[in-house]
């Protein structure tokens, strides 16, 4: 705009002082601010207006300054008419001091006015917010360049390392000095003490103090040359694993500390009296000493920053990521080590609890895992609470002591891992069992859930692997043959690991000679070579066994032949009876097979429950043993021909096979067992065997 079209001369001012503004009459009167303005303005219109014009004297935010401000030029439009001169002709008043003239201009002699166009483009101006123009950076004079965000982390970095360097010489020089000249003058408590707490805190120190803190101030200081802190880290990070023993004794420290504050007056004068001086900063020593534990995921946490706010070409972004890499190393050396102390306490806990037996203190051990399970028995008929302790090399089978003075548990078996053998163990009387091999005892244990047992599994199977893995072996079967409910040992491996037992209620007569068992003249004995329940006479016999230390045991007739390669001259070779079928008949070898109940007086000395199978190789034949695992049936019934009848009484779960004046009568757990059996027993009656029905296969 023209310096012309701002101001036109109409007349002089007069030269008496004005004393106030008075608006003209039928115009708004402004209000004491706006008249204020509005002196100060026809005292000195240029200089206030330019003002206006270049926003230097309005806020942007402000509606009330800029409202009042239109108001008044409302105020001057309205009162100033060319040709007209005020009602009260007012000298102006002399400049104030910090209104100086123009570059240029020299002082008009006489008085000015402002014109209406002049007017009208300012109140256009600021009714459409043109005046507001944000000052641009390097636009305006004096205006300071942003400091670069990189460099705030940096300088943050360094201001928080000179602060830690403090808190490190009070531990060192301060504490650590005056507690050791203390222990040394007055003997009051040992100076190993005071050294085990502070562990190598004056080496920290030393570091910090003589090589990262200058480091760090020197390169900020040379910034504009050299803007970069990578290097430097990359070149003092490794010696941040030396934090590693501090943290590690970190835990002992603190209970020293604890227990000499308390025991010594002495130890707790001097930490009083330097914690209430004004450098601890009304600070404990136990906060000072939790300073060098979180001072490494501090340096994480910067540095990550730093690398953040760093632009994407920067020349220092390869160095700052690869010290960010080993930042997070000496981080994890650290984390490890405290987790190798948990770890270590863990296992003193466990080794107290245990007794601190010579043979399984090793401090090289790991625990896996631990629980309570129950113990299957081959002689009790109700499971016995047992306690497994897994490590990584064995697993210990305990059991809870009666009186827990000291010891908690007392170990019954030690089992290595190496050789160890585990799988889920199928059991109808027993749901959740799972078997454990090894070379000194082979268990058959039960959990309290499915997910129990599954994660017993997994936890003993990943030990193992982990050993074969180790010794650079292959990797065992583990899984048996499908449905076999006895973990049967190969012939090489006989006497090498302990079998599994054969539960003395699964079987009712010897496993090798097919006598019946009695309580007085034909009892039941174990081979400790492959587990089978056989009598006295079968088993009169004593072999080395390796896996119990080469010490003679009570093995069977077969198992002695097999260990010793003697075959003695009483060895049998009888042929097998009718009601043999050499091994005992499974789910995979019967077409049908289950538990029955056997009513009636027809059974005699048998018993009131007996396992029925119709084997696959005879499907017309129904078989009766004494037990799942006996090898001789006490009874077989040829169905051909026989009549499948409902049971006595209305019995919804009793059947009977009735022919000739023979009468059997069985009963079923369940209505749907006996839906079965009956229709096996209907189709071998007709001369069918059961195993072409469209029902698949009917074993239980």
């Amino acid at each position: 705009m023209d310096r012309t079209d701002l101001w036109t001369p109409t007349r002089s001012w007069p030269a008496e002082p004005v004393g106030r503004w008075e608006p003209t009459p039928g115009c708004p009167s402004p209000s004491r601010p706006q008249a204020r303005v509005a002196e100060s303005a026809a005292r000195s219109p240029r200089p206030y207006f330019r003002t206006t014009l270049q926003a230097g004297g309005m806020e942007p935010a402000n509606e009330e300054k800029l409202a009042s401000v239109s108001n008044l030029v409302t105020v001057f439009e309205n009162s100033r008419t060319p040709g007209t001169a005020p009602r009260d002709q007012a000298q102006p008043p002399a400049p104030e001091p910090w209104e100086k003239p123009h570059v240029g201009e020299t002082p008009e002699s006489g008085p000015r006015t402002v014109s209406r166009r002049c007017l009208s483009s300012l109140k256009n101006k600021l009714s459409s917010g043109a005046w507001r123009r944000p000052c641009q950076p390097g636009a305006c004079a004096g205006a300071v360049p942003q400091e670069p965000e990189e460099k705030k982390v940096v300088r943050e970095l360094l201001e928080t390392e000179q602060a830690y360097v403090a808190r490190l010489h009070l531990l060192d020089q301060v504490f650590f000095q005056e507690l050791l000249q203390e222990a040394q003058g007055s003997k009051a408590f040992p100076e190993d003490v005071v050294r085990l707490i502070f562990s190598n805190i004056s080496s920290i120190h030393q570091f910090h103090a003589r090589f990262f803190l200058p480091e760090l101030q020197r390169r900020l200081e040379d910034w504009t040359a050299t803007p970069r802190i990578g290097d430097v880290i990359q070149k003092l990070a490794p010696f941040l694993k030396m934090y590693s023993e501090y943290v590690k004794n970190f835990g002992r420290a603190a209970e020293l500390l604890a227990t000499w504050t308390d025991k010594s007056p002495p130890f707790q004068e001097v930490i009083a009296r330097i914690q209430s001086s004004e450098a601890s900063g009304s600070l404990t020593l136990q906060h000072h000493m939790l300073e060098p534990v979180q001072r490494v995921p501090r340096y994480e946490l910067l540095l990550r920053e730093y690398v953040q706010k760093l632009p994407a070409q920067a020349p220092d972004r390869a160095d700052a990521q690869k010290a960010l890499d080993m930042i997070f190393s000496a981080a994890q050396h650290s984390n490890a080590a405290i987790a190798e102390m948990e770890r270590l306490q863990d296992l003193w806990e466990v080794y107290q609890r245990l007794g601190l037996d010579d043979d399984i203190v090793d401090p090289s051990n790991h625990l896996l895992r631990e629980g309570p399970v129950l113990k299957i028995s081959f002689r009790r008929s109700d499971p016995m609470e047992r306690y497994l302790f897994l490590f990584n090399n064995m697993l210990l089978y305990c059991v809870p002591r009666v009186i827990q003075v000291g010891a908690q548990f007392q170990v019954r078996t030690r089992i290595d891992v190496a050789g160890m053998k585990v799988r889920e163990l199928p059991d109808a009387e027993f749901p959740h069992c799972f078997l454990v091999s090894g070379r000194q005892r082979t268990l058959e244990l039960q959990a309290r859930s499915q997910e129990e047992m599954a994660s017993w599994i997994q936890a003993c199977q990943a030990a193992i692997d982990q050993t074969e893995k180790r010794n650079e072996t292959f990797k065992a079967a583990v899984q048996g043959p499908e449905g076999d409910a006895q973990e049967q040992l190969q012939s090489e491996e006989l006497g090498l690991r302990a079998p599994q037992w054969v539960r003395d209620k699964m079987v009712t007569m010897c496993m090798r000679c097919q006598e019946p068992f009695n309580a007085l003249t034909r009892r039941r004995h174990h081979c400790r070579a492959c587990g089978y329940v056989v009598c006295a006479r079968c088993s009169d016999y004593k072999a080395e066994l390796k896996y119990d230390g080469n010490r003679p045991s009570r093995v069977c007739l077969d198992c002695f032949t097999f260990l010793t390669g003697s075959v003695l001259p009483e060895d049998r070779d009888r042929r097998r009876g009718i009601l043999e079928k050499g091994a005992p008949p499974g789910p995979g070898q019967s077409l049908m097979c289950s538990f029955l109940q056997l009513l009636g007086d027809k059974w005699g000395k048998s018993g009131p429950r007996g396992w029925c199978v119709i084997p696959r190789d005879d499907p017309l034949v129904l078989y009766i043993y004494g037990a799942p695992q006996d090898i001789r049936a006490h009874t077989s019934i040829p169905l051909l021909g026989y009549q499948v009848t409902p049971g006595p009484q209305g019995d919804p779960r009793a059947f009977q096979l009735q022919q000739s004046g023979q009468l059997y009568t069985f009963k079923a757990e369940t209505e749907e067992l006996k839906g079965r059996w009956v229709r096996a027993m209907e189709q071998a009656a007709g001369g069918c065997s059961p195993g072409v029905t469209d029902d698949g296969d009917l074993s239980d």
